[in-house]
């Protein structure tokens, strides 16, 4: 009797553990396995009004994303979404979300990727520009961008960290590929043939940043956006600014899983030991 219900008893623990082990597997599934990555949205004409930007998966019409009244300088958190192709549009702020939109783009998110789509350029020349976000960078080391947004200064003269030039003549709506700095704190300055902007930013191992050069109420200023904390992990984007939209979301936590294959188990235990008990019984003669 006990050799037969000890087997039955190990068959469920066996089976339980298979099922316990395809949610956590699915719950701890990178984004490359996944199949999401991330987008992040961003307003950097300095002429043109705000607006409203529209993300949507193609082939459907409903948006996944909708963020509202996105003025200039503004820059979205990233929002993970399934890995395939989108089109990002952009309308006038309060316009009807079935008009036509000022202008729009297509993007395709390939899976562990992240990417910025920006509106870039003076409000005659708008366009939608989309950057291919880097995620990782060379040991001990930060990795930087420049995006050039001011329009008042139309060329940077120069960029630096520490003192050392690490971009020249970098034009208006132009964008400064990434390149490696050693981790640490800079001071980084923007310097144009009127003055020069500066701010200390720190640059932990591993991270990666773009730096934004904006017009600003006094002059120029200088925007960082952390594209990723480090190795293995998110991108983190802009500081949540309230904006709505979809974000995808990974799968929840396996907990509830162990707590119903459990009960399952004891119970189809529970039912095993009275059917037992019932066959003795009988046998008994009870």
């Amino acid at each position: 009797m006990f050799p037969r219900l000890t087997r039955r008893l190990l068959m469920l623990l066996a089976v339980s553990a298979l099922l316990l082990g395809i949610p956590a597997a699915t719950a701890f599934a990178s984004p490359a396995t996944s199949g999401t990555g991330w987008i992040r949205l961003a307003h950097l004409s300095p002429n043109t009004p705000a607006v409203d930007v529209y993300l949507y998966s193609f082939g459907n019409s409903n948006a996944e994303i909708v963020l509202h009244h996105v003025a200039y300088g503004t820059v979205s958190p990233y929002e993970t979404v399934h890995a395939g192709d989108y089109s990002v549009a952009m309308r006038g702020a309060g316009s009807a979300p079935s008009s036509p939109p000022v202008l729009s783009t297509s993007v395709t998110i390939a899976p562990g990727h992240a990417y910025t789509v920006a509106g870039m350029g003076p409000e005659s020349g708008l366009r939608l520009q989309v950057m291919d976000d880097q995620l990782t960078t060379q040991a001990g080391h930060a990795a930087v961008r420049i995006i050039q947004a001011s329009l008042k200064e139309q060329v940077v003269t120069k960029v630096t960290c520490g003192g050392k030039t690490i971009a020249s003549n970098v034009k208006f709506a132009s964008v400064v590929g990434y390149q490696a700095i050693p981790a640490g704190t800079w001071e980084m300055a923007a310097v144009t043939s009127s003055g020069s902007t500066q701010t200390s930013v720190h640059l932990p191992a591993g991270s990666v940043d773009t730096l934004v050069v904006l017009d600003g109420s006094n002059g120029l200023q200088i925007d960082v956006l952390q594209d990723a904390a480090g190795a293995g992990n998110m991108p983190v984007g802009a500081v949540s600014t309230g904006f709505g939209g979809t974000a995808g979301h990974g799968p929840g936590s396996p907990a509830p899983w162990f707590g119903v294959i459990g009960a399952g188990a004891l119970l189809a235990l529970a039912g095993g030991l009275s059917l037992r008990r019932g066959r003795v019984r009988v046998r008994a003669g009870i």
